[in-house]
């Protein structure tokens, strides 16, 4: 059953700062000091993989070919049709090999990246409406397929999950591949080989696709530069996984740097500078020093119990999307899984993922985690994204059929997924988390189906754990407000800041024109997690945080002073998260925070790095 998608069209933009002079840079003193540096360009985008790299350029082509338009003769349409069919099939093959040929080194998201990859090229989402463009209008097949695509494109950039947005990449890289074997063109990087000496090199691209990654990981560079994409982007994943600095949605970047250019690139704060100064180049070699100096520092506190310093134990777990991320997590110290997103398993797809695919992906999350907690939340997928033939339009998706309410409007499919979840837990500590939960009928109606799942397990003969731990996502404020009911049904609870902030403040965190309001230190949004934590310790319900803020360790001791004890964030903010949490007092940092909510003040971070 292939993925229907509806059509809500909405431009998602991200704001970038370009000049030629520096002035207009948010950069530390230091390296904004040097008056030499007028023919500076100076970019800012999305710091998706930390760290600090210099190098020269190296551009790719562009993500969108320039391809002939022209209309074919009725007595063409078939060899026409049969030239898409050969150029898909040969896309799909060459990348096929790749994935099957992976060095045991590799990253180990490029397998299932390449993958998601080779499952479009087979969708006929693509093939056959592309194939009705060439029969119906008579375009050639690179005029059908770039038509195709951006109708594709459009859809996807109207979705309102960040996440499942930033898929829509997927779907141009695809199509760019697919267009290279119609064109006979295969060139995408200049020559390396031109570039003399042996500095490092930066990759700068409109964006890069799992394919070209493999290419490009057997050489030496050290940080990737694109117009497009997120902190979830494949850049983004692959980047952090080789450990290497990243900056995304940058815009405009591969029009204004040159093969052989000297960048310097920023992965922290996002910003990239071209053509730097003496004088600030010397300063991020400096900071290039003293960040390997610190993650050297920070590696020997893998395996340090993260406790604070008036004692308070604090759980460290980290959030995947992909089963082979559960190694990277063990690998970074974290204790658990705090959040398993099970939506990667239904996207970019053909069909919906059957009960026993699910279960052997679940399973082996457990079974690599060895008894430590996994927790899998159910599907969470919006109204603008549905799972059946009929494409359907959501006036506002983000308040429509989505997450617990379109799996309970979908009984069938919610029941394959559970006892999917529950066969899993027959292996280790499985817990079961609900997206989106606002009623308490919602929480009752999610407990019958698992039971209904339990009995036809119980029918079938297989085994799952006697009992299996539910809990609760706050990201809704009513659930915020009246947490208590909630706190007593559930086993635990876990805070969705990203959502959370976006529907207290009505601020849509993908739309650029009000991206500045979107903010986690709003009071009110600080109040509605502190009342859900204080609830929560009082009635002995576990309550985590897997948003963002979990994971920015500028905001550890604001949330320990909201009395939080379990953080779940991406693997490699975990260290960072520890060392923040070893060195805070958080019973002094309660007392700050809860004078500032008292009065309704901003909490001013300053003061809380003090204690």
């Amino acid at each position: 059953m292939p993925i229907r998608l509806s059509l809500k069209f909405r431009t998602c933009s991200i704001a970038n700062s370009v000049s030629t002079n520096n002035s207009s840079l948010e950069c530390p003193p230091a390296a904004t000091s040097d008056a030499a540096n007028d023919a500076v360009v100076a970019l800012q985008g999305k710091g998706v993989a930390r760290g600090y790299a210099i190098g020269r350029a190296v551009v790719m082509g562009a993500a969108s070919l320039e391809v002939a338009h022209y209309r074919i003769s009725p007595q063409d349409v078939d060899a026409e049709s049969d030239r898409l069919t050969q150029a898909l099939i040969s896309a799909q093959t060459d990348l096929q090999q790749m994935a099957d040929c992976l060095p045991a080194d590799a990253p180990r998201e490029l397998g299932a990246m390449l993958n998601v990859h080779c499952l479009l090229l087979a969708d006929p989402l693509l093939a056959e409406q592309t194939r009705a463009l060439i029969k119906d209008r008579h375009y050639n097949a690179e005029w059908a397929l770039a038509a195709q695509g951006q109708i594709l494109g459009e859809q996807f950039d109207a979705m309102e999950d960040e996440y499942l947005r930033e898929r829509g990449s997927d779907v141009r890289q695809v199509i760019e591949r697919v267009l290279r074997v119609l064109s006979g063109s295969t060139a995408m990087l200049a020559d390396v080989s031109a570039l003399e000496g042996n500095d490092p090199l930066i990759v700068v691209a409109h964006d890069i696709s799992p394919a070209d990654m493999v290419r490009l990981r057997g050489g030496r560079f050290s940080a990737f530069v694109t117009d497009l994409g997120g902190p979830t982007s494949h850049t983004a994943i692959v980047a952090r996984s080789m450990g290497v600095p990243a900056v995304v949605a940058l815009g405009q970047v591969r029009e204004l740097v040159r093969d052989g250019d000297t960048v310097v690139v920023d992965g922290a704060t996002g910003v990239v500078l071209v053509n730097p100064s003496p004088g600030m180049l010397q300063e991020y070699r400096d900071r290039q020093v003293t960040y390997a100096a610190e993650r050297a520092e920070l590696a020997l506190l893998r395996d340090e119990p993260a406790v604070t310093l008036d004692g308070i134990d604090i759980i460290l777990n980290a959030n995947i999307e992909l089963p082979d991320e559960a190694a990277g997590a063990l690998a970074a110290g974290a204790q658990g899984i705090g959040l398993f997103r099970s939506e990667f398993l239904f996207m970019g797809r053909r069909r919906l993922p059957d009960e026993e695919e699910q279960y052997q992906a679940y399973a082996s999350v457990v079974r690599t985690m060895a008894g430590r907690p996994v927790t899998i939340r159910t599907l969470d997928i919006g109204a603008d994204k549905t799972l059946d033939d009929e494409a359907t339009v959501a006036m506002n998706p983000a308040l429509g059929l989505r997450a617990i309410r379109y799996c309970l409007a979908h009984p069938d499919m919610f029941a394959t997924q559970l006892r999917a979840i529950l066969r899993a837990s027959a292996h280790g500590h499985v817990r079961l988390l609900l997206p989106m939960v606002a009623h308490m009928h919602e929480v009752k109606a999610a407990f019958a189906a698992i039971d209904s799942a339990r009995r036809e397990l119980d029918a079938r003969g297989q085994a799952y754990a006697p009992r299996i731990e539910i809990g609760a996502m706050v990201e809704v404020p009513a659930i915020a407000i009246a947490i208590e009911p909630f706190a007593e049904a559930l086993d635990f609870l876990s805070i969705g800041t990203n959502d959370l902030i976006q529907y207290t403040l009505a601020v849509d965190r993908g739309d650029h024109d009000v991206a500045s309001l979107y903010d986690p230190m709003h009071p009110a949004v600080l109040r509605l997690i502190a009342n859900t934590i204080n609830v929560g310790a009082r009635m002995g319900t576990p309550v985590a945080v897997c948003g963002e803020m979990a994971g920015d360790a500028r905001l550890t001791r604001l949330l320990l002073g909201l009395g939080l004890t379990e953080f779940s964030m991406h693997a490699q903010q975990v260290l960072d998260v520890k060392r923040e949490i070893l060195r805070a007092h958080s019973n002094d940092l309660r007392i700050k925070v809860a004078t500032a909510l008292n009065r309704a003040l901003r909490v001013d971070l300053d003061l809380l790095d003090q204690g």
